[in-house]
């Protein structure tokens, strides 16, 4: 009788299941991988219409999300707009998000495109509605008075300004949608001069701004909502401004809606291509892409495999050259189914394309199987450079030394112990103190192959983040404020502050315009510069 009872207990559960239960398993039987697939799929059509409005504007996908909508062939570049930036009440302009190149390159072609999306049903993200507004109007507000002050001297006896091209009528207002309510557009409207002191102060190059910029930046917003007269597609140069034309790719429906293509039926998932560890298993946007008719065309029941079948090759590919190459674990579901002083020269970007002609410059790195290139950010004349984890097989012939913090990655045969240093550094949400507890080591390395006048590469795994932190360490350590190597002498001169570290993280995002530096990560670099201090003031 006892076993009878256990028995009818899990069925009186199922048989009392909550509403918010079966809601969670019914959407989580539509959220298949196929479908989530399909999804990508069909809104990245979306989004090559829209490109192909204004073909010669650059496409730019706003990371990571934004990736999984633009094939890799047609991307120009991406950028980093947080949606954090813009919720209510926590608005913010991010001066470690600088995004100073997208500025640039929308001067130089004429304005730009960003793909992002959404899951929340909503039609844009916050990172459209708010972030890139603000955005904008900081950037336009700081332009304007930067042209300010050189009509000024120009006017004055003896004065010698430069004079700027472009619009007399600088518009530097905040450009929001109409969605956003006036309580918080003041909001958003009274700390715009806040902002803007603080994107002056922390080292930025607005000289450069100002002179690539010949008409003030403005948002505009395209959704699959948005009605468009084909016949009627107004030429953007002769907008008045430099748009930025924010495409939310997904249509913004809450509820995944059943579809049907030529041999199978499917769900419709909005904002798809957000939050990709939770579906994609350890597929990326370019191994999607290269593989995307195979993926589709197999169908829902071979989609999985085929997935699993691609990483893998791609993790031994990989593995065999030497760069990190974890196995994908899944969790499978329950229920089947101005001029600073670090302003020297326009940044350098090298690129090694391997098996290739070397003079093919590809304008964007995107992680892929057959990674065919590799590119490396110097950092000024500061003799460091930063990158991703490099390729064995990949000829550095302008890299003395590498300073490798993916320890993942194979020891290069022919390195020797003063050319190469191997540090286990992992991401601050894994171990809060592992950049902390390594730093001593990498300045030992630095200081002693920079006395020697070598080159140092510093990689990581995404090129991005720890890689980036290091280098901020070492340029704030080891260097002085006119971007000299100096071994230190001015740091025991100087105070730390975070200002300080936010005008070098500034200086160098905006030679590694890749750059995206974790909160944690830069809290620890600003612990161990602290402690540094102490210690030589003791």
């Amino acid at each position: 009788m006892a076993a009878a009872a256990a028995e009818a207990e899990p069925a009186t559960e199922e048989g009392t299941l909550s509403i918010y239960k079966a809601a969670r398993r019914i959407k989580r039987r539509g959220s298949t991988l196929y479908n989530a697939l399909r999804s990508v799929a069909e809104d990245a059509a979306f989004v090559a219409e829209i490109a192909a409005l204004w073909p010669a504007l650059p496409l730019v996908a706003n990371l990571r999300c934004g990736l999984w909508y633009t094939q890799p062939r047609t991307l120009a570049a991406t950028c980093y707009f947080k949606s954090t930036d813009g919720h209510a009440g926590n608005w913010s302009f991010s001066t470690a998000r600088l995004n100073l190149h997208l500025a640039l390159l929308a001067g130089e072609r004429g304005g730009c495109i960003i793909v992002d999306s959404t899951r929340k049903g909503k039609r844009f993200p916050d990172s459209m509605s708010k972030t890139i507004p603000i955005w904008c109007s900081v950037l336009n507000r700081a332009i304007q008075r930067h042209r300010l002050r050189a009509s000024n001297q120009a006017a004055a006896p003896n004065g010698n300004g430069e004079k700027y091209s472009g619009s007399s009528n600088w518009d530097s207002s905040v450009h929001l949608p109409v969605w956003v309510l006036d309580t918080e557009k003041n909001a958003i409207e009274g700390r715009v001069e806040e902002w803007t002191d603080r994107f002056e102060s922390c080292g930025a190059d607005i000289h450069s701004l100002a002179l690539g910029l010949h008409k003030p930046l403005r948002p505009l917003w395209i959704s699959q909502n948005t009605c468009i007269w084909l016949n009627e597609v107004p030429e953007h140069e002769l907008w008045e401004f430099t748009p930025i034309i924010l495409v939310s790719a997904s249509a913004s429906g809450a509820v995944a809606t059943q579809r049907m293509s030529s041999e199978f039926s499917w769900h419709y998932i909005p904002g798809a291509g957000d939050d990709e560890e939770s579906w994609a298993r350890g597929l990326t946007p370019a191994l999607f892409w290269k593989h995307s008719y195979d993926l589709l065309d197999g169908g829902p029941d071979l989609c999985n495999q085929l997935v699993a079948d691609i990483v893998e090759k791609d993790r031994v590919y990989r593995a065999q050259r030497g760069e990190r190459s974890p196995q994908i674990t899944v969790n499978h579901l329950k229920c089947s189914g101005d001029d600073g002083p670090y302003f020297y020269e326009e940044h350098t970007i090298i690129t090694k394309p391997m098996n290739s002609d070397p003079s093919i410059i590809t304008p964007i790195d995107t992680p892929c199987s057959n990674n065919s290139h590799l590119v490396v950010f110097w950092i000024g004349r500061s003799n460091l450079a930063v990158s991703s984890t490099i390729q064995v097989a990949v000829d550095l012939a302008d890299v003395d030394c590498i300073l490798n913090c993916d320890s993942t990655s194979r020891l290069p045969s022919s390195s020797s112990e003063n050319s190469y240093l191997e540090i286990a550094i992992v991401g601050s949400k894994n171990d809060r103190f592992s950049l902390l507890k390594n730093l001593p080591k990498a300045i030992n390395f630095a200081q002693r192959n920079l006395i020697a006048r070598r080159k140092i590469l510093l990689c990581c795994q995404t090129g991005e983040d720890i890689s980036i932190c290091v280098a901020l360490a070492i340029i704030t350590r080891l260097f002085n404020d006119s971007g000299c190597f100096d071994d230190g002498d001015s740091f025991v001169k100087r105070n730390i502050t975070k200002l300080e570290m936010r005008k070098r993280l500034v200086f160098i995002c905006k030679y590694a315009i890749n750059a995206r530096p974790s909160r944690g990560n830069l809290r620890q670099v600003y612990g161990f510069l602290c402690n540094e201090k102490a210690q030589l003031c003791c």
